[in-house]
């Protein structure tokens, strides 16, 4: 089985890619990822879209750590380049991160200075 959107990885601990379907989880952990952030709105893709709590009960379902940090623009804050390198130094890695299509997730991780905190 194979995810349904392409992955880009960023660095040894973190990759971005687009909104992620609830079967993609699984693909995920067989992966070897232990951690996803989302960065996507509830509802931003319409009634298609997997909800953050859906995507969250996939993933403890498959062992993996969860944090939603839905961010709505491309306008990020310093308060929130900080509050997501605490999120990605404090998750076990390696981690995914997502969004519509990979920007904002890149971006933050682009914000952090492409660091993204020791392995846990």
């Amino acid at each position: 089985m194979s995810l349904s959107v392409p992955t880009n990885p960023l660095c040894p601990e973190f990759t971005v890619c687009g909104q992620i379907s609830l079967t993609d989880v699984a693909v995920l952990a067989r992966k070897g990822f232990r951690s996803i952030i989302n960065n996507r709105p509830d509802g931003e893709g319409g009634p298609d879209q997997p909800t953050s709590a859906q995507i969250e009960a996939q993933a403890k379902a498959h062992g993996m750590h969860y944090v939603h940090f839905p961010v709505s623009n491309l306008m990020i804050s310093e308060a929130q380049v900080a509050a997501y390198q605490q999120q990605c130094a404090e998750l076990p890695h390696p981690i995914v991160g997502f969004c519509r299509s990979g920007g904002r997730a890149s971006a933050l991780f682009q914000a952090c200075g492409g660091q993204v905190g020791k392995a846990g």
